[in-house]
């Protein structure tokens, strides 16, 4: 029989441990480069990828004009935009790539990362560090999460994405109402 509450407990424990770890400083060049872009363009691999999507959706829903690199509509960045890149174990060649081109062409680049020393995110304008265990310390007496792989990264991203939007809506007094209204009626 499956122990559920023992999961959510050491899941709930891992959550409380790292949330608070997260800078303030990094938190809010973050949140200051989103407010001040022209255009945004997010990306991420594998399941990462899922949760950059998830936190491109929420900041389309705010009215931020948002995309996701790989998507026929993503546009050409330039200077004045922010791309926002997601290597949780610190460098995958593909984020890497985009981080250059974008930066060539002039666009602010940051990076969530689990790897402050990681080489994307060295490379980047700026980084967030979301101090959970990756698939670069998930093996042997690296590994310290009960979640999988990269599982606790990935799920501190998405909470942090959603904090993320609850702190734009407060900095810009906008609603919940509001963020609903730019809801797709497509589904």
């Amino acid at each position: 029989m499956v122990d559920f509450s023992a999961y959510i407990s050491k899941i709930n424990t891992e959550l409380g441990e790292i949330l608070p770890r997260i800078d303030q400083a990094e938190f809010d060049m973050f949140l200051d480069a989103i407010q001040s872009a022209s255009k945004i363009a997010l990306y991420g691999v594998g399941r990462e990828g899922l949760m950059i999507k998830a936190l491109a959706m929420r900041l389309h829903h705010l009215g931020y004009d948002v995309s996701v690199v790989g998507d026929m509509t993503a546009p050409h960045l330039k200077t004045g935009d922010l791309l926002i890149l997601s290597a949780g174990p610190g460098f995958f060649s593909t984020v890497d790539a985009l981080r250059s081109v974008a930066q060539h062409d002039g666009a602010k680049v940051i990076c969530i990362t689990a790897q402050r020393q990681g080489r994307t995110p060295r490379a980047c304008d700026g980084m967030v560090v979301l101090p959970a265990q990756t698939m670069a310390n998930d093996q042997r007496t690296k590994a310290t999460s009960v979640l999988p792989m990269g599982g606790l990264f990935e799920l501190v991203m998405f909470v942090f994405g959603e904090i993320s939007v609850l702190e734009l809506l407060r900095r810009t007094g906008k609603s919940f109402g509001e963020a609903r209204d730019r809801h797709t009626n497509l589904e």
